[in-house]
């Protein structure tokens, strides 16, 4: 069993990565969820809507903070405990990193506070592995307008230097720690999925 949570910018590759992770969980007959953030829950996903609408005026950082938490704390309780009490596999996109990175790296609140508020939201729940697909913001925006992303929403429209902050943040966050895996997003959708079956393999989740 094991809690795997994906990082990194809108546009990275991380639904293509975990696609590829589910194909190989199906095939080794390991049960699992998929879940994300914000959402995973009925509460979660309307105030997903909430979040990402893009709205005049927005929620000021601290209430987007907020809103985040909340989502997270049910998130937790209801779905991702559960099943990782009962022996399955969660993979979620997005979780705690997301809010360090986006409200601290972009919207520049004091990370401690947002430590502290994930500490409290998810009772110290931490994945066991946190893979972030580390991706420039340049080619980040030329894969969301490759995909067709005509529509973005709220936080996609931030400018440059808010995404270019979040992920310094998430590589700060990476550096020297044993639970993340940093991946080169430019490469093949094989070489990602090679490189993090390799690492599962190594931390003894998968044989």
């Amino acid at each position: 069993m094991a809690f795997l949570a994906f990082e990194g910018l809108d546009g990275s590759g991380k639904s293509t990565l975990i696609k590829n992770l589910e194909l190989h969980l199906k095939q080794a007959g390991i049960s699992f969820i998929q879940t994300r953030e914000p959402g995973g829950t009925d509460l979660g996903e309307e105030l997903r809507q909430i979040i990402l609408k893009d709205q005049d005026p927005a929620p000021c950082a601290k209430a987007e903070l907020l809103l985040y938490e909340a989502i997270r704390a049910q998130h937790v309780e209801v779905k991702i405990k559960p099943n990782l009490e009962k022996g399955i596999w969660v993979i979620s996109d997005r979780f705690t990193a997301s809010s360090i990175a986006f409200q601290s790296g972009g919207r520049k609140i004091i990370q401690e506070e947002i430590e502290w508020l994930n500490n409290f939201a998810t009772s110290n729940l931490s994945p066991d592995l946190t893979v972030l697909l580390d991706i420039s913001y340049e080619d980040s925006q030329k894969r969301m307008l490759n995909n067709n992303r005509d529509t973005k929403d709220r936080i996609e429209k931030e400018c440059e230097s808010f995404h270019k902050g979040v992920r310094q943040s998430y590589l700060a966050q990476a550096k020297g720690k044993d639970d993340w895996l940093v991946l080169d997003a430019c490469k093949s959708e094989d070489e990602l999925a090679s490189e993090l079956f390799t690492s599962l393999i190594q931390k003894g989740f998968l044989s």
